[in-house]
């Protein structure tokens, strides 16, 4: 058994996964803790001074306190964990796997959508990361690809994607207004005008022209997520905002139809999450083509890619899904079989067994 640390953001407020990076945070946690290590998140919320339980294995600790020579592992999670970790003296660790969301280079590139200072403040922590951690976790093969291209082959790189609950909660009311048209969704992070400005103006400009080429075929759109809404058009998109993890899956459940969209100007070396999120609950899934894993849509028979920039496609297509009787069950059981959060976290535990002994 691995006595196990986790550690991304200094936020004082309370602890509610809501976006991605949070959700990611608190599952790939519980998952390890599942497999039988002793796991502690590590948080900054006001008001906790002592450990909390969670679950068997799983506890939240103050961050403040963490005696980091006390845990055998320390798991940053994404470029801020690794800030955090530096900022509370622990980086010196013997034994830090640091996961990271994305990859950025030396110089902004079309297919990675951090740009400018932002960029390369990101550049500069993976340059500490490549120096101290003895892991680097990443999401897509292009991003270990993007990794060697920078910083060489140092640290071991790990490969562990994204994924989605085995168990969900109970299904609960249909949180949308009263249904007249059918339902498309888009579920993300469309972020801000503050630390990434370009993302955010390409997105809120694609979720207007989208959210009308749909209202033009009958088909209502709504946003669920956080990120700077006001651009958006609310005449084309219906403003949900951001949502408990727990709750979000009713918004899925009882749309008729998700889309991704691409957020850079090419090809993207990331991944997106939402697409296991949406098959997990059967909804058929209309992606804009730029994403490693969107032939998971092929794969998993519910949906369409459509070609990078067109909207109108886009549009055809998800109109179309609305219309469309699927296979979704068959969708569900591919992520069932292969892209859980409890099947991803297998390559932490066999090294962590190697490293370690076997958990209790």
């Amino acid at each position: 058994m691995a006595r196990i640390v986790t550690v991304y953001n200094q936020d004082s407020g309370p602890f509610r996964p809501i976006d991605m990076s949070l959700i990611r945070w608190l599952k790939v946690s519980e998952a390890l803790a599942r497999r039988g290590h002793a796991v502690d998140i590590a948080t900054c919320e006001a008001g906790l001074d002592a450990p909390l339980p969670m679950a068997p294995n799983l506890r939240r600790v103050p961050l403040a306190g963490v005696r980091w020579a006390d845990y055998d592992v320390v798991k940053t999670v994404f470029h801020r964990g690794f800030d955090t970790l530096e900022a509370h003296g622990g980086a010196d660790h013997p034994f830090v796997i640091s996961k990271l969301g994305s990859v950025v280079a030396d110089s902004d590139r079309p297919d990675v959508f951090f740009y400018g200072e932002e960029r390369e403040r990101l550049y500069r922590i993976q340059e500490r990361v490549s120096r101290s951690a003895r892991y680097v976790t990443l999401l897509t093969g292009e991003s270990i690809e993007l990794w060697r291209e920078q910083h060489g082959e140092r640290p071991e790189l790990l490969l562990v994607p994204g994924a989605a609950d085995a168990e969900l909660p109970a299904p609960g009311p249909d949180p949308y207004p009263p249904r007249r048209r059918p339902r498309c969704l888009f579920a993300g992070n469309i972020y801000d005008g503050w630390s990434q400005a370009e993302v955010h103006r390409l997105v809120v400009d694609k979720l207007n022209r989208l959210g009308a080429l749909l209202a033009q075929r009958g088909v209502d759109f709504f946003f669920v997520g956080r990120g700077d809404t006001s651009r958006l058009a609310p005449e084309n998109v219906s403003i949900v905002g951001p949502v408990p993890h727990e709750r979000a899956w009713d918004y899925m459940r009882h749309a008729d139809v998700g889309v991704v969209l691409a957020f850079g100007r090419r090809r993207n070396v990331n991944e997106s999450t939402k697409i296991y999120h949406y098959l997990r609950t059967g909804l058929p899934a209309v992606c804009e083509q730029g994403f490693p894993n969107e032939g998971l849509i092929e794969q998993a028979g519910l949906g369409f890619v459509t070609p990078f920039g067109d909207l109108e496609a886009m549009a055809d297509r998800a109109f179309e899904a609305c219309q469309t009787r699927w296979d979704s069950a068959a969708a569900v059981r591919m992520i069932l079989e292969g892209h859980t959060w409890d099947q991803r976290v297998a390559v932490y535990d066999r090294l962590l067994r190697d490293s370690f002994g076997e958990p209790r």
